[in-house]
């Protein structure tokens, strides 16, 4: 039996009634008033506002109202609303609205299905149906389309967001989107491969037809009917808590959704609609609260996630439970492109969530006092590192400072002594410039046949010669006074006298002596050299047989400006000093006066040379064989002092006179 709802005419309160052969016909009203059901003014309708079925006072004509939720019944405009059909069981005429699902016959009690019997009040009137179309609300996921039969030809109309999907004798067949199709052989292959099309076009087969929606189901709730047990990991304390949101649903194979959930029924909605004999929130309710109850403690024990800052961290908590939640779905052609967690119950009148939330306060209360303290502490070490880069820095700048003096001094005292030695050297060039200047000039006047002396001697002949014709100009008398007119000295004269004896006879009235030959060429002199050519004895510096140059003597040196061939210890051209002899070295084997590295005898390699005795400064410059550093003039330590000492400022392990921290002097 089902249920209506009736107006009571005295207070116009409403009472629930039951229709049936043995339900009650009088319904006593709270105020005192008996309704009589079987009245005939009565008529009963579903509301097009509420949906419920009500039964009112049809004489009240327009004024007449839905006793649930007030709202004019009965106008020309609402009667527009209703669909009239007659009842598959006992034929009486009924009145429903063209939107409600089913209708209760208050005659047989006999549950209409609405669509169904409009479409066959349709079909009676106008002939078997042509049009196929889907008809339902927008928060269905699939809708089976009232008419089961068709003719070959009908029209099957598919809207966006939809599919379709053709079933003859409950096998699928065909899978249509969005368009306008015939139903014809063309249009269904698989149909034309099982089945022997009937030979009348005008013949009916028996076929059904589902519309699957293919959008996105916005904003459906979920939630956990009881608490879930959840063990602190920090206190070990147990726990309830809840979760609660919304997740967006989509089909994603509709071929899979029609065989495993919608079966042989009218369509499946995620919630309950009449006429449904499930829905999708009925059937996935126990995989949500599974999978939430078993997911989300591991999940916040995994991700370490504080229940006092939970709310921080719901997206991470989705994220995981949508990857737990979406298997169970596409299982049976359903996908969630989104699952939110939008709350999460904590008990807060749980006394050990007031523990734990107390623990968390002191918790947070030591992160502060312990930042505070770490900042002090790093104040602190800062200021005295500070202090102690200060007081270092000062003792460089101040080593430095010294270091710089002493160099100062070194550079200024390696100045002068590199000026004194350039003097040094420069003066030696010169005179072994002007030495070599003479000896080459006598090497020439040898290689000539004369020596400076035949020049002086020479040089007085010309002049006597002069004298002697300037003395009888002069009237024969002033023989002494044409001397000393040319300029010749009675030293001089002393000095030349041996070479001039028998030339100036003459002039002291002695006697004519026989003009003396010439005194032959100097012998050449023992040591010379002899040509190649097979000339002996030359002393000169070229053969004048075959002109070939003298050949250097073996203790002869090149200098590096280009000079060759040179004797002395000086070069005459640019005055550097001869180089030291080659080291040379005597191998074991009997060989002598070796200069290379390996003995070209017996192949045994040159001996090392004895290391000198060196020394490394404080300053760190290293193997220096004087007594003073090179770098910062430090003195040798002396060997009767310890090698190293410590400084009173705490350096240790010094090995100059002076500490490179503070400056101090050893000893001090």
């Amino acid at each position: 039996m089902s249920k209506f709802v009736i107006e009571c005419p005295n207070c116009g309160k409403y009472a629930e009634a039951k229709t049936g052969f043995f339900a009650r016909k009088k319904i006593d009203c709270s105020c005192g008033y008996t309704i009589d059901v079987r009245t005939d003014k009565m008529t009963v309708r579903k509301c097009p506002h509420c949906g419920n079925e009500v039964i009112f006072d049809q004489s009240k004509g327009e004024k007449a109202k839905c006793p649930v939720c007030h709202e004019p019944i009965n106008t020309q405009a609402e009667q527009t609303k209703v669909e009239e059909f007659s009842c598959a069981q006992c034929g009486v005429r009924l009145q429903a609205s063209k939107s409600a699902s089913t209708y209760t016959c208050p005659v047989c009690d006999y549950v209409n299905d609405v669509q169904e019997r409009i479409m066959a009040e349709k079909v009676k009137r106008e002939g078997l149906a042509s049009i196929i179309k889907y008809e339902g609300d927008n928060e269905t996921l699939v809708w089976k389309h009232p008419i089961e039969d068709f003719n070959m030809g009908s029209q099957l109309i598919v809207h966006e967001s939809q599919e379709a999907i053709f079933f003859r004798d409950g096998q699928a067949l065909d899978l249509f989107g969005p368009g306008r199709y015939t139903l014809e052989t063309q249009q269904l292959p698989i149909l034309e491969k099982l089945y022997d099309l009937p030979t009348n076009p005008e013949g009916t087969f028996h076929s059904e037809v589902y519309f699957i929606n293919k959008t996105v189901q916005m904003s459906i709730k979920w939630g956990t009917p009881d608490k879930v047990r959840f063990i602190d990991p920090l206190t070990s304390a147990p726990l309830e808590i809840g979760a609660s949101g919304e997740l967006n649903l989509q089909v994603q194979d509709a071929r899979k959704l029609l065989v495993k959930l919608v079966g042989t029924q009218r369509g499946i909605a995620w919630g309950d609609q009449e006429g449904f004999t499930k829905s999708v929130q009925g059937s996935f309710r126990p995989l949500i609260v599974n999978t939430v109850k078993t997911s989300l403690p591991a999940i916040i024990k995994a991700q370490q996630i504080d229940l006092l800052e939970i709310d921080e961290r719901v997206d991470e908590i989705s994220a995981a439970l949508h990857e737990k939640l979406l298997p169970g779905f596409e299982e049976y052609g359903l996908t969630i492109p989104q699952f939110y967690v939008t709350h999460v119950v904590l008990p807060e009148d749980d006394p050990n969530f007031k523990r734990i939330r107390e623990l968390h306060t002191v918790m947070l209360q030591t992160r502060v006092y312990q930042a505070e303290a770490t900042v002090k502490t790093a104040q602190a070490e800062s200021e005295a590192a500070y202090r102690t880069a200060q007081e270092r820095s000062k003792a460089v700048i101040a080593a430095a400072q010294r270091e710089a003096e002493l160099e100062r001094q070194t550079t200024e005292t390696e100045v002068k002594k590199r000026e004194a030695e350039r003097t040094v050297i420069q003066a030696q060039a010169e005179a072994q410039a002007a030495r070599m200047a003479g000896l080459t000039e006598a090497e020439i006047m040898r290689a000539k046949g004369y020596t400076e002396k035949d020049v002086l001697q020479a040089e007085v002949q010309k002049a006597y010669a002069a004298g002697l014709g300037q003395m009888g100009a002069n009237g024969g008398g002033g023989a002494l006074g044409d001397i000393a007119g040319l300029g010749v000295t009675l030293g001089a004269m002393g000095g030349i006298m041996g070479m001039t004896k028998e030339a100036m006879s003459p002039m002291f009235g002695g006697q004519p002596q026989e003009q003396s030959v010439p005194a032959a060429p100097p012998a050449p002199a023992a040591g010379g050299w002899d040509c190649a050519c097979g000339q002996k004895g030359i002393n000169g510096n070229f053969c004048p047989n075959c002109g070939a140059k003298k050949p250097a003597p073996a203790d002869a040196w090149d200098c590096a400006c280009g000079q060759k061939g040179i004797t002395s210890n000086f070069c005459p051209n640019c005055g550097a000093k001869r180089p030291a002899p080659a080291d040379t070295w005597d191998c074991a084997c009997g060989q002598k006066g070796l200069t290379g590295k390996f003995c070209p005898n017996c192949g045994a390699k040159r001996p090392e040379p004895a290391q000198p005795d060196t020394w490394d400064c404080a300053c760190g410059q290293k193997g220096i064989t004087g007594n003073f550093c090179p770098n910062c003039g430090a003195k040798r330590p002396d060997p009767a002092q310890p090698d190293t000492w410590d400084c009173a400022c705490g350096q240790k392990g010094i090995t100059g006179n002076f500490c490179p921290n503070c400056g101090k002097k050893r000893g001090e």
